[in-house]
């Protein structure tokens, strides 16, 4: 019998996380209730890259049928010169399994809200934590409430983190992103990596005809960290402007891109004490150069009511966080690798495409062999 049954689980924060947390929880038999602060469940940002590690969590939600309706099957990555447009290697997709696929993050919250609302979930909107405690308590405008168990999956600025840990500076990694949408139907379902010197820039497609549009660039002046803060297609374009033709055009068509500087953050010391835990960003946030936060934050969400399920949360929590901790630093790590080679220039720079273009050549299979411990991993198995 799971350990979880008829348990009173509160989940801090309505995002990919806590959605997931919410419906692994409500799967093992507890009685789940999520606070979120906006007044609804949506999300305003882009694309997002769910790999075949993400995937098989959204498979054991009970999400699998509903998947193509709310994305697309990814089919390639193609790492390009940013500077002449030229393809330098293409890395097919295609077979991996689950498949790959590219999300609207707005798609995938409707997604799981509405696996949510099907599991008997109790969802509160406009509901700002103030407060949360280590014996269960979520403190709102509304009053208090107790639960068997709280979760924080609520994101960078976390209220639960902050009585877990003390408050730590992060610190800008010297690069910005803007990110955008434009309309773009027809395109092939690929991954294209506009790489130059001090800067890139990944574009995928998305249903409905919309193209995803992430643009990073080094500089020595740092924007605030998060993803709304409007800035200027001006700005953008002036960054991107020694670049491809083929590039400029596609950027030259954000019409109201989003700026955020890019931060980064230590992975927790101590991600649970007593009724209280968290996941996903306010656990371990990363940098965008591996596509993975929303994949960590599901196998997180999976993991952690797994554990739960099978063994009481005195030792569930350790088991949690020992089996949790070592991945995400890896991933983490090869995140802020990811970050310096995408921009490399000179000698490295040639030295590194003509290596992509070897290994897309001769041996195609070994780029996604590198990430098998990645894209392979099944938390759900386990």
């Amino acid at each position: 019998m799971s350990h979880l049954e008829n348990a009173s689980v509160a989940i801090i924060g309505g995002g990919i996380g806590g959605l997931a947390a919410a419906l692994a929880f409500s799967h093992f038999g507890a009685v789940v209730t999520v606070y979120e602060q906006a007044d609804a469940l949506t999300e305003a940002g882009a694309g997002i890259q769910i790999t075949p590690n993400g995937g098989r969590v959204l498979a054991a939600l009970g999400l699998s049928g509903q998947l193509d309706a709310f994305s697309l099957r990814a089919q390639a990555v193609q790492p390009r010169d940013g500077l002449t447009g030229r393809v330098i290697a293409r890395f097919d997709l295609g077979a991996q399994m689950p498949p790959y696929r590219f999300f609207h993050r707005a798609a995938l919250i409707d997604m799981l809200a509405d696996g949510c609302r099907q599991a008997g979930v109790t969802v509160h909107l406009g509901a700002r934590v103030a407060q949360v405690t280590r014996d269960g308590a979520v403190v709102t405008q509304n009053g208090s409430e107790r639960h068997d168990l709280v979760v924080g999956a609520d994101g960078l600025h976390s209220v639960a983190r902050g009585v877990l840990n003390p408050q730590g500076a992060p610190f800008f990694t010297g690069q910005v992103a803007w990110r955008g949408t434009i309309n773009a139907p027809d395109m092939p379902p690929e991954a294209n990596i506009w790489m130059a010197p001090g800067k890139h820039v990944v574009t995928y497609p998305l249903k409905d005809g919309l193209l995803n549009v992430v643009a990073v660039q080094e500089r020595t002046d740092w924007a605030a960290e998060g993803w709304h803060h409007a800035d200027t297609p001006d700005n953008l374009q002036a960054a991107f402007a020694d670049t491809c033709a083929d590039l400029q055009k596609l950027i030259a068509q954000v019409q109201s891109p989003k700026l955020w500087g890019l931060f980064r953050h230590p992975v927790a010391d101590c991600w649970h004490r007593d009724r209280l835990t968290i996941l996903g960003d306010a656990a371990h946030p990363t940098l965008p150069f591996l596509a993975q936060g929303a994949n960590l934050a599901l196998e997180d969400a999976w993991t952690l009511a797994a554990a739960c399920a099978d063994a009481p949360l005195t030792q569930a929590l350790p088991i949690y966080q020992s089996k949790r901790a070592p991945r995400v630093t890896r991933a983490i790590n090869t995140a802020n690798a990811n970050a310096k080679n995408y921009h490399l220039d000179g000698l490295p720079r040639r030295i590194a495409h003509a290596g992509l273009r070897t290994l897309g050549t001769l041996a195609p299979d070994a780029f996604l062999k590198r990430l098998s411990w990645l894209y392979d991993h099944d938390v759900t198995a386990s």
